[in-house]
Formats: structure tokens, sequence, C-alpha cells
């Protein structure tokens, strides 16, 4: 009879923790939907409620702003206290706030409908980074497959709402809380995966291989820095890059929701890629050497003619998406004893705080043209490179909140689901 020896309790955990990833993955997926759909959803705001781009970027500062001041907040909460069910519940508020988007024409109404998504975004990524941190155990693959899920989100978003909306109108935008609904579902045999086999409990301390270092929050400060400007650029092209390239290639909103299609792809592949990387370079250095080829990507979607910009797209999305994994792994190794806060601010973030810059940029783009409002966006990646020249490498380190026994030795890599 085989012994419980540590060896073979890892064998027989694997399963049920790759089962978790993936249902955790499946579940960010139709929470990014929701954060892709601001962008997907302004051309038809434009067409039909023929809002300038100033007002379009507005939607986007809604949905960005609280999303961007809550989601620390519920990063610090997820830190003292457990709340898996946050996942299912601020997943039904996302869609729900878009779903109701689309009805009626104020104005107000609008902004208040996605500032409520925003709220249901920023709730959702804390307690999810932390969870998926949890099953995966630190490993930076399992984790690249949790953040795909959100990238994939992302890229079917503007197929969905030109499925959903272009055919219907925006009067069908109730129709867009259906992958809430199944997220929701999803997201509950994953928290009793995880809660069944780790406690996943603040505060409860565990047996662990090595003391918790101390947080290292000038590190931290710094990545921080570099993930704002990192967004400023993301969601600049995410807002603006439909509408350039429509007006670029003259082949109206079909080449637009093309764009978005082939920036969140782009990213989805990215992620993984980024996650492969770090395997075999230490993770700093793939952030940097990423967010160099990103310059010149950025400037050749601004500058590029007509179809020509599509191939700079895509390079710009997978060197704006290596860096998304690997940077919030590192920020909870920068974090240790706070990895909710670093997961909420670096995973939620990276895709929300840019909306600050919209309105900017799209004034700019109704004083001049959209290819000068998106020229400043080169610099973005380049001020990116230089938050994480010279920041240190932390060993990947599971902090006595999250880690159980038995343990994998350090040598052995995570596997992917």
């Amino acid at each position: 009879m085989p012994t419980n020896t540590p060896q073979n309790l890892r064998t027989s955990t694997r399963p049920p923790r790759n089962r978790a990833i993936t249902l955790l993955a499946v579940g960010h997926a139709c929470v990014d939907v929701y954060q892709g759909a601001v962008a997907a959803l302004l051309p038809f705001f434009v067409a039909e409620r023929a809002y300038t781009y100033a007002a379009a970027s507005g939607i986007v500062l809604a949905a960005s702003l609280l999303s961007s001041v809550a989601q620390p907040l519920f990063g610090a909460l997820t830190d003292r206290k457990s709340l898996p069910w946050l996942l299912p519940v601020s997943t039904l508020v996302g869609g729900l706030g878009i779903a109701l988007s689309g009805l009626g024409d104020a104005y107000a109404l609008t902004l208040l409908f996605v500032a409520v998504s925003g709220i249901g975004v920023a709730a959702y990524h804390p307690e999810s980074a932390r969870i998926a941190r949890t099953a995966s155990r630190g490993g930076h693959t399992a984790m690249s497959w949790f953040s795909l899920g959100g990238n994939l989100g992302f890229a079917f978003s503007p197929a969905l709402v030109a499925l959903v909306v272009g055919f219907g109108g925006l009067t069908m935008s109730p129709l867009l809380l259906l992958p809430a609904l199944a997220g929701s579902v999803l997201c509950l045999p994953a928290l009793r995966i995880v809660q069944h086999g780790q406690d996943i409990t603040p505060g409860t301390v565990h047996r662990t291989l090595a003391p918790t270092p101390a947080d290292d929050r000038r590190s931290f400060l710094r990545l921080t820095l570099g993930v704002i400007c990192r967004s400023v650029v993301f969601i600049g092209l995410s807002t603006f890059i439909s509408l350039h390239m429509a007006q670029s290639t003259g082949w109206g909103p079909t080449a637009g929701t093309a764009a978005l299609v082939v920036l969140y792809l782009g990213g989805a592949i990215g992620t993984v890629l980024g996650g492969r990387l770090a395997e075999r370079w230490d993770r700093v250095t793939v952030i940097r050497r990423s967010y160099l080829l990103t310059v010149l990507a950025v400037a050749g979607v601004a500058l590029a003619p007509g179809p020509l910009g599509y191939p700079f797209v895509a390079l710009a999305s997978a060197g704006l998406y290596v860096p998304f994994s690997l940077q919030v792994t590192l920020a909870q190794d920068y974090l240790p004893n706070h990895v909710g806060t670093a997961g909420g601010i670096t995973l939620g973030l990276t895709v929300s705080v840019g909306g600050i810059a919209a309105p900017a940029i799209g004034l700019l783009a109704d004083a001049t043209s959209l290819r000068t409002a998106l020229i400043p966006l080169i610099a973005m990646p380049a001020l990116s490179w230089l938050a994480f020249r010279g920041l240190p490498e932390p060993a990947a380190t599971i902090g006595p909140a999250h880690r159980t026994t038995p343990v994998d030795p350090p040598s052995e890599k995570a596997e992917s689901p």
C-alpha cells in the first residue's frame, strides 16, 4: 500500500489544482468581457447617439475611475478577510452594468451603468488573484493561464458586442449579461476545490519552508508606476484603435472591430508567452525587453498607413501582454504579506487606471486628429521600461496566509492546467 509521502500528496493534489485554475481562468474571461465591452461599445454610442470623441472617452473614464479607486480598497479588504463570495457577486454586477448601458439615451445614465460595471470588475480582481495564487502556489505558468482567461475575455468582447449590438442596436444590450451568468456559476466549483484543498483564510499561519520576507514597498511602487504607464497606452489603444483603423483603412466599423480583436487576441498569446519566457529568464528582464519592443510597435500603430497598421497592432498587443501575468506575480513577491493588495493593483489597475487619461486623448483628437492623438502614447512603454530598469528579481514566495504543506520543492515548476 502506498504511503502518504509528500511526493504522493503532491501528485494527488495536482488534478484538482489544475481544474481550479482552469475554472478560475474561465471565470476571469467572463468578467473581463465587460472591460473589453466598454471600448467595443464606443463606435455604437458614437453612431447611434452622435457622441464626440471626448464624450465617448468620458464613458471609458467612468468605467475606469471608480474601478481604479476601488480596486486597492478591495485588495486591502481581502488581505484582512477572506471574501470568496465576491467572485460570483462581482461578476454579476460587472455584467449588469454593461447590460443596462445601452438602454435609454441619457448620457448620465450611461456613465452610471458603466461605472457600476467598473466597480464590479474592481471587486473581482483582488480576491480572484489571491485565490488563483493559492491554487497555483505562485507558479508563473499557472498564473499566466489564469491571466490568459481574462485576456481571452477581452478578445471575445468585440465579437460579442458586434454580434449582439451590431445586429440589434443598443437596445439589445441586456443580452450581454449572459457571460456574467455563466461566470458566476462556473466559479463556484473552483472555490470548492480550492477551499477543500487549502485554507485560503488570511491570517491562518501554516508551516512554511522559510519565513515570509518583508515587503519591498519601494520596488512595488516602481512596478506600479510602470503598470500605470502601460495602462495608459493600453486603454488609449483600446478606446481609439477601432475608430482610428476605421478611418485609416476607409473600411468602416468592421475594420475597427477587427483591430480590437487583433489587439485583444494578440494579448492572449502574449500572456502565455510571458509565462514561458519567465521560466527561462527572470521576469524583470522579460518585462523590460517587452516594453522596448512595444515602443516601436505603438509608433507603427500611430503612423503606419491603412491596413499596414494591423501587424503593428498585433505586435503592440503582444508587447503589452507579455508582462501582464509576470507583473502580478512580481508584485505579489514584492508584497508577500499583502498579496491581495498587490494582485488587485497590478491585475486590475493594469487595465483600468489608464482610462483616466482617455478624455485628454479624446480632446486632442477632437482638436486635431486621431492619428495625432495617438502619437503621445509612444512614450508610455518607454516610461514603463525606465520604471522597471534596475528592479530586483525576488525569489517566488507564498506568504504564511496562503502557503500550506505539503509544498512543492523550489526547483519544481508549476504545470499548466
